[in-house]
């Protein structure tokens, strides 16, 4: 027999990250000298005392399932962090423990698109987002950025984009893969305009919180507009801030009612994120906070040395990121070239499969993320790293006629 993929499977690809990233590992593993610059994760370790929370869970047997809505401990600790950072006054069970921050993403469209709904995403954005509604048999609705507007959603443009089917605005600040991060009035401005349309709910992807430069505020949309509460979902996890991406612990706070009808899905799902994973997340909240402050400073001098470097390649251009870790440069003046291997650039998925295949870099192409020609580079790498792979990215690019 045939295996035949359901109508929801065809409506969906590959996530462009992870593809980029797993041949970056396929050609590593073949003895290729690849620098990959396409995933988002931190490259330090999990601090000492949440890996020792960890072993110690272990060892007192907690092994079992957990709670399908996170173990009780860790949906208290979110409910405490939500208060102490963020000022939002969620009870532990208006919280959800998921696998990942995706988990989180997933469950709540699942549980709430129907065919014919309208999600409105700003680009560039976060590749599974679309790809998460389109699942669902909803329409997403991409809404274009630029630098004209510093890639940030304008209250004109969300308000152009709104129309009685819409049920979600999906929205990442610190923003992947552009770095932008929204300051408290221009969140205003957007609350201002939510209000009108009370059937639109708000999924507000806040994983990058914590990564945010040049004394950047971060601000939430419920800290400025608290009306939004029933209809808001603030998601977050510790894969960024605590480099905890392989721990898979996601969470979020939202209504009761939102809430209860995500545990139902996960009941049916994946059931509560590993047992083991929940407590060393629940250390990583309770215990020392140093390594927010310190990662926070390595990855401004990274972004700092990376941004300077990109901006003397000629035929690139790159803006100043403030939040993340990630840049997205310009490669526009590139489109319509031809790479060092005879192949003409026709877009910026061209490029960096030419880059990868001749200079053993990888990035990930800007059309994955709705807006191009572009490209994302994470600095998630040591200095060293970086400085080689730019070396080898220049001289692709000079190579380019």
């Amino acid at each position: 027999m045939t295996v035949q993929p359901s109508a929801a499977l065809q409506r969906i690809g590959t996530s462009a990250t992870i593809a980029m990233t797993q041949l970056a590992r396929d050609m590593k593993a073949r003895g290729e000298d690849v620098i990959a610059l396409s995933a988002g994760q931190p490259d330090f370790d999990t601090p000492l005392h949440i890996r020792e929370a960890a072993y110690a869970a272990m060892q007192r047997g907690e092994t079992r399932y957990p709670p399908v809505a996170g173990i009780p401990e860790l949906r208290e600790a979110v409910a405490e962090k939500f208060r102490r950072e963020n000022g939002l006054d969620y009870k532990a069970e208006e919280t959800i423990v998921c696998t990942g921050g995706k988990q989180v993403i997933a469950n709540a469209l699942l549980a709430t698109l129907n065919p014919g709904d309208e999600v409105i995403i700003p680009v560039p954005g976060w590749v599974s987002y679309a790809q998460l509604a389109e699942f669902c048999g909803a329409r997403p609705v991409l809404v274009s950025t630029g630098a004209d507007t510093q890639y940030k959603l304008t209250a004109a443009a969300l308000q152009a984009a709104i129309t009685p089917a819409t049920r979600w605005l999906i929205f990442n600040n610190p923003c992947n893969p552009t770095g932008v991060v929204y300051s408290r009035p221009e969140l205003a401005a957007l609350c201002e305009v939510l209000l009108r349309h009370p059937q639109v709910m708000i999924l507000t992807d806040d994983m990058y919180e914590h990564l945010r430069y040049d004394e950047m505020e971060f601000v939430t949309f419920l800290q400025v507009e608290p009306q939004l509460r029933e209809r808001t979902l603030t998601m977050n996890g510790v894969s960024k801030s605590y480099a905890m991406t392989g721990w898979r612990i996601g969470y979020g706070g939202g209504p009761r009612k939102l809430i209860d009808a995500m545990v139902k899905l996960q009941t049916q799902l994946t059931s509560g994120a590993c047992s083991i994973a929940q407590w060393a997340a629940l250390a990583a909240h309770e215990g020392p906070q140093d390594y927010i402050l310190e990662s926070r400073a390595a990855f401004q001098k990274r972004r700092d040395f990376l941004v300077e470097r990109l901006r003397s390649i000629e035929g690139l251009e790159c803006a100043m990121p403030k939040g993340a870790f990630y840049v997205y440069p310009s490669c526009e003046a590139l489109i319509g070239r031809h790479a060092p291997s005879g192949k003409r650039i026709l877009t910026d998925e061209d490029f960096v499969l030419e880059l990868l295949s001749t200079a053993k870099v990888a990035v990930v192409h800007g059309g994955a993320f709705g807006m191009g020609p572009n490209f994302r580079v994470s600095y998630a790498a040591s200095i060293e790293q970086i400085a080689k792979a730019c070396d080898r990215l220049e001289n692709f690019i000079r190579d380019c006629r």
